[in-house]
């Protein structure tokens, strides 16, 4: 009894103290409360007084009041207030029922109760999920799913239109659930000791032909038999250690198919590929690598592409003002279409004010002769640049995967911000318009056709993040070429493709003000009519493990500065919610354009930013990433970013954090939307605990209607219903599924999915270099 006693003070102490700190910050008072009953309780306890069971009961009830006060009956925020409490409840109704029968039965109805309550949420309907059922019938049964033979996925979208789209049809809701592992493969690219943190396995592979084509964090090509995954020839584009910096990452390869004859077999080699003599090539494969080149190579053997650049290698920095090692290459494949391949590039975060440009290029697709380049920092002369002249400093760059439509002569970018993210007082009035958003740019000049801007003067690294994907939209005005473009913020915009003109209705919201000297925040922010930005936070949101988590999250609510979306970058700290992933980051979202709907992978997380004051002031360790110290070279603040967690490094906001969600594009409405991921790896018990999760990559839409998806923190690929969201069957991956799938069809006709399974260092899933396969048991 002493050693209850004991711990009943050390958590009441804790509860008054820390709950008398949260009332000076104008707090909720229940800590305090709750802290003097426990204290009281762990006193009688000590004289083994039976009152101690009466004032627990009277805490157990006015907590479980409180918490259905602040949460309602939602089982995740109860389980937070009332688990340790309930569990706490144990030794005393057993010491009361042992040593005084009348004080266990009053205990023990209380306990009894209160644990009913606190658990009836876990039969109910989470309110947070939206339950419905979209329409299987099709719309526009020709419907444009770009030039791509119907078994073979050319591009990172599976076409230029970027719509993650698949005709195929042999795996459907009814038999998703009879998958099974065709093949397995090893790339032999795996992290190293000096490797970055974010080193993440992203890839989606192409198949052509008779084959897949898929690259590494590290800057191979991998060609392996599309049958059976056996490789075929590796090409090393020999990345130097000290090229890597912020990122090390690969999301794909880009396709330029023979100008007559079909593809030809690929041939299998024992022979490193770039050791092979460079020839020249027909068709081409190009990677972007680390150390900013771009490299084409020939599909069938992997050797060099002699007649493009020097010797098949592009070297990306001309021009550049500033060429710091790694702080400039493309993460995403290149666009190719209408006779260029057109780079964009990320540019590091947070770094250093006088970095490389964000300029976007486009380069003759057989010669690599520079035909006209796009600066965000000059964005009027798109005359391809003189030897010795530069391209604008640190100008807002375009890191995700752009999107063409051949036959209006566009090609879509995705736009970030100029570095220093936070910073807005080193911008200039072209980079202010032209930074986060989506800009379209003539295929032929690069000259802008229109911009759309989703953030006005961002503070707060909203880059756009996604490919926005293409499709023709039935709207009350006739059918429309849409343009559907996610964002970090939560915001879905749908846009005609043609003028930048919004389709659904976008409106501007007045927006926190309040900066640093010297800065400012605009007044207002758009808003799409589609959107799954969150609801502002609240003290009652803050979550935790346990109540004294969660009382430390509270605290930290209230020490930072938060107004809700768009809440400036402060001293003090800021909440940044939606945080630093976003809602919808790289893994961009699916179209069905047949039956004109959408699938959509939103989380939420929040994240803190700190302006920190350098003036002299020695730093420390800065620069490991985008989460953490990064030091700003050049200006007069660095910045510290980092995930909004609890003591105990569990989000401070209640869960669910990840969901998946079907939308109806022709309404604009969320037909349904449900929480997705357990938790199973993610703790030691490995407990397949569905909570919603954060995660992060893509889905694939198939005509047969279902939607394949890895992404979340558990590694699995999953099937679901398009229609309803339902999961459909789940297949256990080697280790975290941090891409987008593929679906193609082998030479036997059979539908095959593909899954690469790397991890990705940001979110801490399992690293690994695995590519698995799958098709329907025979």
């Amino acid at each position: 009894m002493i050693i209850l006693s004991v711990l009943f003070l050390a958590i009441g102490l804790a509860l008054l103290f820390g709950g008398g700190w949260l009332v000076a910050l104008d707090g909720s008072s229940y800590y305090v409360v709750a802290g003097v009953a426990f204290i009281a309780v762990a006193l009688l306890l000590r004289k083994r007084n039976k009152i101690a069971n009466l004032i627990y009961a009277l805490l157990l009830v006015g907590t479980l009041i409180w918490s259905i006060m602040e949460s309602g009956l939602s089982w995740w925020p109860l389980a937070a207030r009332m688990g340790l409490f309930l569990v706490l409840a144990i030794p005393l109704l057993l010491f009361a029922f042992f040593k005084r029968p009348a004080g266990g039965r009053l205990l023990f109805p209380v306990w009894l109760a209160t644990a009913l309550v606190t658990i009836s949420p876990l039969f109910m309907t989470s309110p947070t999920t939206i339950e419905g059922q979209m329409t299987r019938s099709v719309s526009i049964p020709d419907a444009d799913m770009g030039d791509v033979n119907q078994g073979e996925w050319n591009a990172y979208g599976r076409s230029n239109l970027g719509q993650r789209f698949s005709p195929l049809a042999q795996i459907t809701p009814d038999n998703a659930d009879q998958l099974q592992v065709a093949w397995q493969y090893q790339t032999g690219d795996k992290k190293g000791p000096k490797d970055v943190g974010e080193t993440t396995y992203e890839a989606t592979p192409l198949k052509l032909a008779n084959a897949l084509y898929v690259c590494t964090p590290h800057n191979w090509i991998v060609a392996l038999d599309a049958d059976t995954g056996e490789e075929q020839w590796v090409y090393d584009a020999k990345v130097p250690e000290e090229s890597q910096r912020q990122h090390q990452t690969c999301r794909g390869v880009s396709y330029l198919p023979p100008s007559n004859a079909p593809l030809p077999p690929v041939q299998k080699s024992s022979v490193p590929a770039e050791s092979l003599t460079s020839m020249q090539c027909d068709a081409q494969l190009f990677l972007p690598t680390s150390d900013a080149r771009l490299v084409a190579v020939d599909p069938t053997t992997g050797a060099r592409c002699a007649n493009f650049a020097d010797n098949g290698e592009l070297d990306l920095m001309h021009n550049m003002p500033f060429k710091q090692s790694g702080y400039y290459y493309s993460t995403s494949p290149p666009i190719v279409a209408g006779g260029v391949v057109i780079v964009a590039g990320s540019v590091n975060d947070n770094y250093a004010v006088n970095s490389p440009s964000g300029v976007i290029r486009a380069y003759d697709v057989k010669t690599g002769e520079l035909m006209w380049n796009w600066d965000s920092g000059h964005p009027d002369d798109t005359t391809p640049i003189g030897p010795n002249e530069t391209y604008a400093t640190s100008s807002p760059n375009s890191w995700s995967v752009a999107s063409a439509d051949e036959d209006l002569g566009l090609v879509y970018f995705p736009m970030g911000n100029r570095t220093p993210d936070q910073l807005g007082m080193y911008r200039s009035p072209a980079e202010e318009k032209y930074a986060t958003s989506v800009v379209a740019l003539s295929l032929e000049t690069g000259q802008v056709a229109w911009v759309q801007q989703f953030v006005h003067h961002d503070l707060w690294d909203m880059d756009t993040p996604a490919q926005p994907a293409l499709l023709d939209l039935d709207t009350p005005t006739g059918k429309q070429p849409a343009l559907v473009v996610p964002t970090k913020q939560g915001d879905v915009y749908v846009l005609n493709r043609k003028t930048g003109e919004p389709i659904f209705p976008i409106t501007e919201e007045p927006a926190p003000q309040g900066t640093i000297p010297g800065d400012y925040a605009a007044k207002t922010q758009p808003t799409s009519a589609l959107t799954f930005k969150p609801a502002k936070l609240t003290e009652a949101d803050m979550w935790g493990g346990t109540p004294l988590d969660q009382l430390m999250c509270r605290i930290q609510f209230k020490q930072l500065r938060y107004e809700g979306r768009y809440t400036p970058p402060s001293l003090q700290g800021t909440i940044v919610y939606p945080g630093n992933f976003g809602v919808f980051n790289w893994g961009s979202i699916a179209v069905d354009p047949k039956r004109q709907q959408m699938f959509g992978m939103p989380l939420y997380l929040a994240f803190t930013s700190t302006l920190v004051p350098k003036d002299g002031v020695d730093l420390g360790e800065s620069n490991k990433g985008e989460q953490g110290l990064n030091s700003n070279e050049g200006a007069d603040y660095a910045v510290e970013l980092k995930p909004f967690l609890s003591p105990l490094g569990v989000p401070c906001q209640q869960p669910p954090w990840g969901y998946v969600a079907g939308v109806d594009l022709k309404t604009g409405k969320t037909v349904w939307k449900h929480k997705n991921g357990t938790i199973e790896d993610m703790t030691p018990l490995k407990l397949p605990i569905e909570m919603g999760m954060p995660g992060i990559g893509g889905p694939v839409i198939t005509d047969g209607g279902v939607v394949f998806m890895a992404a979340a923190v558990d590694n699995y690929l999953r099937a679901y219903d398009l229609s309803t969201g339902k999961e459909l069957w789940k297949g256990r991956l080697p280790a975290g599924g941090q891409a987008t799938p593929m679906t193609y069809l082998n030479s036997k006709g059979e539908q095959m999915v593909v899954q690469v399974a790397g991890g990705h260092g940001s979110i801490g899933t399992t690293i690994g270099d695995y590519v698995v396969a799958y098709k329907l048991k025979k």
